[in-house]
């Protein structure tokens, strides 16, 4: 094939396309194909906002430094998400340096609705007493009811007794027990608390809260992100038919292992509830192979109070 030079055709008078009929059809052509936008995307303006590129509408924005200086109302910047990032990550921060010398501990969990006095409220006292007894700090939710009377427990044992509150339309903040309490916005750092600082749960008769808790422990246990993490379920009455419904029904029809009842022992004596988180304490161990805590075990005194 030949590479010189092919002689081009002479311009076309003013006005008349060069190219006959056949030259106006391809004019037409080319004039239709330039002007349809969705074959030719438009100038991208290409707008850097921070680690962003952005392009066509998405580079109208305002700068950051704008943003920052002209505030348009008081505290409006507080309701933006990446502020809300900075918000969590302090929630963590401060939880895990307020916790961070607690040693071995157990968290209790029961209804925010039990009455003083009730056969309940006394059995969280027991049991907040007996782990304090045996060297075990306890955490319960901080608020009234069950979580009150563990507390109370744990105080009456001479034990640490942590308070992990969350910030709710409803309750009444942190019960007069708590010596060491924290408070929540969001209920996930809070329970990240609850598992990341306790060798176990004991769960006393609850509402939804309580089952939230309790489900959410087994999950953990059931995909191994926690290991050797008892579950103690304290008043036989109240969890059987919870239980038996699990059986009967979410393990016959496959929707959960036989094995997964295994995570839950159901008992009515405070004292066999605290003695079986005391062994599976003993066996609790973190991913990396040594104890958990500050590498005291039961019936060493649970560490400072932070």
């Amino acid at each position: 094939m030949s590479t010189d030079p092919q002689p081009q055709a002479a311009p076309a008078p003013s006005g008349k396309p060069a190219g006959g009929k056949v030259g106006k059809a391809a004019g037409q052509a080319t004039a239709k194909t330039s002007s349809d936008p969705r074959d030719t995307p438009p100038p991208a303006a290409i707008r850097h906002k921070g680690p962003l590129e952005l392009r066509r509408k998405a580079a109208k924005v305002t700068m950051s430094d704008r943003t920052l200086l002209d505030t348009k109302g008081p505290g409006q910047f507080v309701h933006t998400d990446p502020w809300r990032v900075l918000r969590i990550q302090s929630e963590f921060v401060e939880g895990f340096g307020a916790l961070a010398d607690l040693g071995p501990a157990v968290s209790v969990f029961g209804s925010a609705r039990t009455v003083p006095g009730s056969v309940n409220y006394e059995l969280a006292v027991e049991v907040g007493r007996q782990l304090a007894e045996a060297g075990l700090a306890v955490i319960t939710g901080g608020g009234p009811g069950s979580m009150e009377a563990a507390n109370k427990g744990a105080v009456q044992g001479n034990g640490v007794s942590v308070g992990l509150g969350i910030e709710l339309p409803f309750e009444q903040g942190m019960n007069q027990w708590v010596d060491l309490g924290i408070n929540f916005r969001y209920f996930f750092a809070r329970k990240t608390m609850f598992v990341k600082y306790a060798q176990g749960f004991i769960v006393l008769p609850g509402g939804l809260g309580t089952l939230d808790e309790l489900f959410e422990a087994m999950v953990l246990v059931q995909t191994r992100k926690v290991t050797s993490f008892p579950i103690v379920l304290l008043g036989t009455a109240f969890w059987s038919p919870m239980v038996e419904w699990i059986q009967t029904t979410l393990v016959a029809e496959g929707m959960v292992s036989e094995e997964d009842l295994d995570l839950l022992q159901v008992v009515d004596d405070p004292a066999l509830a605290v003695e079986l988180v005391v062994e599976g304490a003993a066996r609790h161990r973190n991913p990396n192979g040594s104890s958990t805590g500050n590498g005291t075990g039961p019936g060493t005194p649970g560490g400072t109070r932070g």
